[in-house]
């Protein structure tokens, strides 16, 4: 009896992935964003989750979501959200973000098993030093309230604060969330067939067909 958290928020241009921009335009960050909950959402469906929630930040949840309960996000600091989800959670509750498409039962399938005796938490470190999955066997909002979130000591932070309030924690494999043009370029080189890589291919094939269209004779002649 696990509780699946999907944390996301909608995917509006200048809202969403704005360090990919540039090279990649607003619009575009914003169609790597939704890819990337696209294939979050269809990965957590083979995870025998017994309740699963989308903690949301907007208006128009995805429809890929349809079967999950939408919970709107109240206002306050990300530690704070995140500490009032747990709080209203009861029994084994995952929380997991949307920009690690790369999710699969390989790699969080064990949160969802009878967990090994004395286990408390799983955390899933991030390469760029945060987290992508914290999991709780008695979910409390006070172990995450008051880590400072965003910076490269959060995971270390995050992991320590549940080390300290006396829980046996196991750590999951390390993935990397798609952040910057780089840490996509990582995520896609390893989940070729995606949602995420598909658009990267598609946004791409498109600025190449614009750029060959410009240095035509036809765009020669336009003003510049």
């Amino acid at each position: 009896m696990t509780t699946l958290v999907i944390i996301a928020k909608q995917c509006l241009p200048g809202r969403v992935k704005t360090r990919l921009h540039p090279p990649f335009s607003l619009a575009d960050a914003a169609r790597i964003a939704h890819a990337s909950l696209t294939d979050t959402l269809n990965a957590a469906d083979t995870l025998p989750a017994t309740r699963r929630i989308l903690f949301f930040e907007g208006d128009e949840p995805p429809v890929e979501a349809s079967d999950y309960e939408v919970w709107p996000q109240p206002q306050g600091s990300l530690d704070e959200r995140i500490g009032s989800v747990f709080d209203a959670c009861s029994g084994p509750t995952v929380l997991i973000g949307m920009d690690t498409p790369q999710i699969a039962a390989s790699n969080l399938g064990c949160v969802f098993e009878p967990w090994p005796q004395g286990t408390d938490a799983w955390f899933g470190p991030a390469a760029d030093g945060g987290f992508w999955a914290l999991a709780l066997a008695e979910p409390r909002g006070d172990l995450v309230r008051g880590v400072p979130m965003s910076r490269r000591d959060t995971g270390s932070i995050q992991r320590k604060r549940l080390v300290d309030a006396g829980l046996q924690v196991r750590d999951l494999p390390e993935l990397t969330d798609i952040d910057t043009v780089r840490s996509l370029e990582d995520v896609v080189s390893h989940l070729p067939v995606s949602t995420v890589a598909h658009i990267v291919d598609e946004i791409q094939r498109t600025a190449a067909t614009e750029v060959v269209s410009l240095r035509s004779p036809l765009g020669q002649g336009l003003p510049s």
